[in-house]
């Protein structure tokens, strides 16, 4: 998420112009054939292994993988994409963000929550402190390079959740969001949020359309909609979204329905550099996207996880994914996830 030298024989050195006398086996004689200088044979051959060294190795890759830099703080750089997991900042995911090729930053750096950081926590008719970037944490560097956070059950959460962050690419961070109650929760969220800088001013969802007979499109999350826009999956999700939660304190919302998803996949573009950040969830995973008309100047994107009842004893497992890429089209963002769902994003 390396070069080794090559072990060539040791060059002989040909013999000096001070001996005296030369040995007959210096030279032996052949039927049919020229003598033998051993000596020329030496230095051409010495000649011939200098040429055909083994070239240098090129630079390593940068690491897939995250650095530890402090208590809590990891950093990365992929090659393709550069910042930190953790403080300073308001949320637990990506934070100072830059897409090295551009040197567009992704999100608000130490002004805002970050990228992927888990938020709101809720179940039917309740929702679990005010989020979960407020709750203490343990912090890990795994084996692999990826981090994982991991929340205990405490006073308002009756359940441990773990947040595993890992590289698949340089430029795809797959994050697995695991729940495990102590109790039975009925109706569980985890709304995971996404705040992108101000020159993401593009955002859609993948949705189904009106007629039966047409296919998928991307949805723009237009000022026309309303200021908070919801795109649920199926008619359970909007009785799920209107059951109450989300006029639980504090900063209670009121969303405006929009078509159904056709995938949990939604874009975030920047007109201006050409960078898109595409954020993506396991069908079955997230039954919500939401986010403020696109021009607002939260310029954010949530998953709504899970939106099922749990079982004390089981754990969910939640799996999404964000991608970044200079100028993709939308054959190529589909494609993309396409891919990851066949490789096994389950």
């Amino acid at each position: 998420m390396r070069p080794h030298a090559s072990n060539l024989p040791a060059r002989r050195s040909p013999p000096t112009n001070n001996a005296p006398i030369q040995h007959a086996s210096a030279r032996i004689p052949r039927p049919g054939r020229p003598a033998l200088d051993l000596c020329g044979l030496l230095l051409a051959l010495g000649g011939t292994m200098t040429a055909h060294a083994a070239p240098a190795s090129p630079p390593a890759s940068p690491p897939l993988a995250f650095r530890e830099v402090a208590p809590g703080e990891f950093a990365f750089d992929t090659g393709v994409l550069r910042g930190r997991l953790g403080p300073p900042g308001r949320g637990n995911g990506l934070a100072a963000v830059v897409h090295v090729p551009t040197g567009a930053a992704l999100d608000r750096g130490a002004d805002g929550h970050g990228l992927f950081s888990h938020y709101r926590v809720f179940s039917n008719g309740q929702r679990h402190g005010a989020g979960a970037w407020d709750w203490p944490k343990e912090t890990r560097l795994l084996a692999d390079g990826a981090v994982e956070l991991h929340w205990r059950p405490g006073p308002t959460q009756p359940f441990e959740l773990r947040a595993i962050y890992r590289w698949s690419a340089p430029d795809a961070l797959d994050l697995t969001t695991e729940v495990a109650p102590r109790a039975g929760l009925a109706g569980f969220e985890v709304f995971l949020a996404s705040y992108f800088a101000e020159s993401f001013t593009n955002a859609a969802v993948w949705c189904k359309p009106p007629a039966a007979d047409s296919p998928p499109v991307f949805t723009e999350a237009t000022p026309a909609h309303g200021p908070w826009q919801m795109f649920p999956r199926d008619a359970a999700a909007v009785a799920r979204i209107a059951d109450g939660r989300w006029q639980l304190p504090p900063h209670p919302v009121a969303w405006t329905s929009r078509p159904f998803l056709a995938a949990p996949l939604a874009v975030r573009r920047a007109p201006t550099h050409g960078v898109t950040a595409v954020l993506m969830a396991a069908p079955d995973d997230a039954f919500a996207v939401a986010m403020p008309h696109q021009a607002d100047a939260h310029y954010s994107v949530y998953f709504s996880l899970c939106g099922r009842d749990l079982r004390a004893g089981e754990t969910a497992r939640l799996r999404s994914r964000l991608w970044v890429a200079a100028g993709p089209t939308d054959a190529q963002i589909l494609e993309h996830y396409r891919r990851w769902i066949a490789d096994g994003s389950r």
